[in-house]
């Protein structure tokens, strides 16, 4: 087992290198930064936004912020992995060159890159600078290296742009089905929301709802749905002045209390961290 892990100061540029039998990515995961997930050798099944396919050796997946996503199948045989993570404003998102750059990013919340060739070896190439640079820590590396990653980011987007790529299939027709539901509760967070409703809409056994939404999306009912909320209320936190209670009710909880409770669980900050100007 090989590991590295860097982080700036103020976590808007983390690197993480591994290769390993298995891996469990957290429990909730969604950030506020952009996320390049280059899969170096192995398989991996994603589960991202709203569908679960299968990454294979070679593949990039970039994830716009915010987006929830996780890896589903940590029994998988050993892989190897890069994730970086680059904060908007280090991509230059506020300019609008950059928003250019990035657009796909904008139309898609996320990318599945599957480049020639050539493209591997270019994305080798960068993957090994950024761990090599993060690694040694010479003069100026935490630019070099953040350049590297800017430069897999924009290559991932022009890659993107290329054609119009059909996303990767749902393995099965089950993960399709289940996709179905995901979306259903994408649309409908803010109401009341339980497996047996969700079990009757789909015509689906509860039993059968609460197996198989664990096996494609790596969430239980309960932790998506929270998942779900949380961003949503993060959100409303950092762009409005709305009141917590307010935000609590506009997401879906019934009590504040259960809220903040919830909240910190999932961010490991209070609700009121995130609030514009605190």
């Amino acid at each position: 087992m090989a590991d590295h892990h860097y982080e700036n100061e103020g976590g808007s540029f983390t690197v993480s290198y591994r290769k390993a039998p298995s891996h469990h990515m957290a429990t909730n995961h969604f950030h506020g930064t952009y996320e390049i997930f280059y899969l170096l050798s192995g398989s991996r099944q994603f589960f991202v936004k709203d569908r679960t396919f299968a990454a294979s050796e070679g593949d990039v997946i970039v994830i716009a912020p915010n987006v929830l996503h996780r890896t589903t199948n940590t029994e998988k045989p050993a892989y190897e992995r890069l994730v970086v993570n680059v904060s908007g404003s280090l991509a230059g998102a506020d300019n609008e060159a950059s928003l250019e750059a990035l657009r796909p990013l904008r139309e898609k919340d996320y990318l599945v890159v599957r480049g020639s060739l050539q493209d591997r070896l270019a994305f080798d190439d960068l993957a090994q600078g950024i761990i090599r640079e993060t690694k040694e820590k010479k003069p100026g590396f935490e630019l070099f290296a953040q350049t590297l990653s800017l430069q897999m980011l924009i290559a991932c987007c022009r890659l993107a742009e290329q054609g119009d790529r059909e996303p990767p299939a749902a393995p099965s027709p089950m993960h399709e089905r289940i996709s179905e539901v995901v979306r259903y509760i994408n649309a409908h967070y803010a109401q009341e929301l339980s497996l047996q409703l969700l079990a009757d809409t789909f015509y689906i056994s509860p039993y059968y709802l609460s197996r198989f939404f664990k096996e494609a999306t790596g969430f239980t009912f309960v932790e998506y749905l929270n998942s779900v909320r949380v961003k949503e209320a993060k959100k409303l936190l950092e762009g409005s002045a709305m009141k917590a209670a307010l935000v609590a009710r506009k997401v879906g909880f019934g009590s504040v209390t259960h809220f903040g409770r919830v909240f910190k669980q999932v961010t490991g900050h209070a609700p009121l961290y995130y609030r514009r100007g605190k």
